[in-house]
């Protein structure tokens, strides 16, 4: 999430903190809109880990 927040931060001119504070926001929204084998891919992908696409997808067709 690191990385995020400084692409964020850089891009739009503004301190960590607040990049922080959007990014969290944003994924925080995101993770309540997102059907749950998504939004667990949405958490690993914050945190840098690999995301298996095809894994959340199956869950949600019951695959």
């Amino acid at each position: 999430m690191d990385q995020l927040v400084k692409m964020v931060s850089d891009r739009a001119g503004i301190d960590e903190g607040s990049a922080k504070t959007a990014v969290d926001t944003v994924l925080g929204f995101l993770k309540d809109k997102l059907p749950d084998p998504i939004a667990g891919q949405l958490d690993k992908a914050a945190k840098g880990e690999n995301v298996d696409a095809g894994s959340a997808l199956g869950g949600m067709f019951g695959s």
